[in-house]
């Protein structure tokens, strides 16, 4: 038998429980000096000091196990980072749009000279499936390098239910081949192509009736850009509603542009999440509390876009679970940058480290359905933590917009 004890930590630091924590819960964190975790292959053992740990080998183990001791002495022990929300897979890039914005462009202006999410979806459907399995492995070990050891990828560059299978394998090999474990998303209701016969209650009933079928069992989730002008209530209901049947857990791109009511169709279909939510009313927010639904905010799209950033202290104060993810793509993010996202967090929305740190780990967790496995140390979850080079967590805002991971383990085994 062969284990993994990372021992004297100057400190451990991890939210608890196998759900979604909501309010003022978030901010409650296990914290233990001179810590350690053993781990069991894949599973963590024991939490505890270092002394601890040494104790409970020698009254525990097999006289014969091999216990490897990796020395954390200085360093900080957390859960490794869930991001919960990324479009990571895409063909070519937008740094033209986002200096056109840069110099005062409108979203309607770049879109109107053929920029946008059109532009995306030309050049996801021109690329290969090798060349955006290259790109996701290059996104995929940056993340790694942030301490994320799970991360969301969403379809939605496809024009076509062809393009989006295209997507979807893809994100299938990474999984399979990159240490980085990846919950899959459909979002075939991305963008509806231009000129497309009927608009998009047309294209609605054409994702119901071939893209459905097509990623039913190999996506975990239909997600799907719920918007005036886009893919509005009635439609959006119409698809999650069809997406249900075919056994897809649910999420929605919600109120990110207008106030459309996108969260409270969220709490109303008692989705696993909704995100954005920039211009939710309270209303559809405590209803989303009320039905479990985690408010996932992206703080570095507000940040890009120079937008308010949503309510995170109002949302964390009215009881609902809050977490935050990157929303990595071409257009209006392009980063995956987890120091940004909690500068962003502490500094501008009013966010605790404390609260971040659970939004980051076990609520981004939950927001993909997995806190029952990720997103806490404690024993019987996966053994995936992240070493920080600082003496404590709260050097995560005061060091702000750095980072701070020094090593990965992921599933017991350390990455760098």
């Amino acid at each position: 038998m062969s284990y993994l004890l990372v021992k004297n930590a100057a400190q451990l630091v991890s939210p608890e429980g196998h759900s979604a924590r909501f309010g003022k819960d978030m901010s409650h964190l296990r914290i233990l000096s001179d810590a350690a975790v053993l781990i069991d292959e894949e599973k963590i053992i024991f939490v505890g000091t270092s002394k601890e740990a040494e104790i409970y080998i020698k009254e525990n183990l097999p006289p014969e196990s091999k216990v490897t001791r990796y020395d954390a002495s200085g360093k900080t022990i957390l859960p490794g980072f869930v991001d919960s929300h990324t479009h990571f897979i895409f063909g070519g890039y937008r740094e033209h749009e986002f200096n056109l914005r840069l110099e005062g462009a409108s979203y309607m202006d770049i879109m109107q000279a053929g920029g946008g999410i059109a532009y995306s979806i030309a050049e996801t459907t021109a690329a290969g499936e090798d060349e955006l399995y290259e790109l996701g492995w290059r996104r995929l070990q940056r993340m790694t390098q942030l301490g994320i050891t799970t991360v969301e990828g969403k379809t939605g560059y496809g024009e076509d239910t062809a393009s989006e299978d295209k997507m979807l394998r893809v994100m299938e090999r990474l999984d399979h081949d990159h240490p980085i474990e990846i919950a899959k998303t459909y979002m075939g209701a991305h963008a509806v192509p231009r000129d497309y016969p009927g608009g998009a209650s047309a294209y609605i009933d054409y994702i119901i009736a071939e893209g459905l079928p097509m990623a039913a069992g190999r996506a975990d989730y239909c997600d799907v850009f719920c918007e005036t002008d886009v893919f509005e209530l009635e439609d959006s209901e119409r698809l999650l509603l069809a997406a249900r049947e075919h056994g897809f857990k649910l999420k929605l791109h919600a109120d990110e542009i207008v106030q459309l009511g996108g969260a409270g169709l969220a709490a109303k279909l008692k989705a696993t999440s909704a995100d954005h939510l920039l211009k939710s009313s309270d209303q559809d927010l405590l209803a989303m509390r009320d039905a479990g639904t985690v408010a996932t905010l992206l703080p570095c799209t507000a940040f890009s876009l120079k937008e308010d950033y949503a309510r995170g202290r109002f949302m964390i104060d009215s009881g609902l679970a809050v977490a935050l993810a990157s929303d990595l793509n071409p257009g209006s993010c392009y980063t995956q940058s987890v120091p940004l996202i909690i500068a962003l967090a502490t500094i501008y929305m009013g966010l605790s480290i404390e609260e971040c740190i659970t939004a980051l780990t076990l609520n981004g967790a939950a927001a993909i359905d997995r806190a029952d496995s990720i997103g806490s140390l404690e024993i019987g979850k996966q053994a995936d933590l992240i070493l920080l080079d600082a003496p404590n967590y709260r050097h995560l805002s005061y060091h702000f917009a750095m980072n701070l991971v020094d090593t990965v383990i992921k599933k017991g085994k350390i990455l760098n």
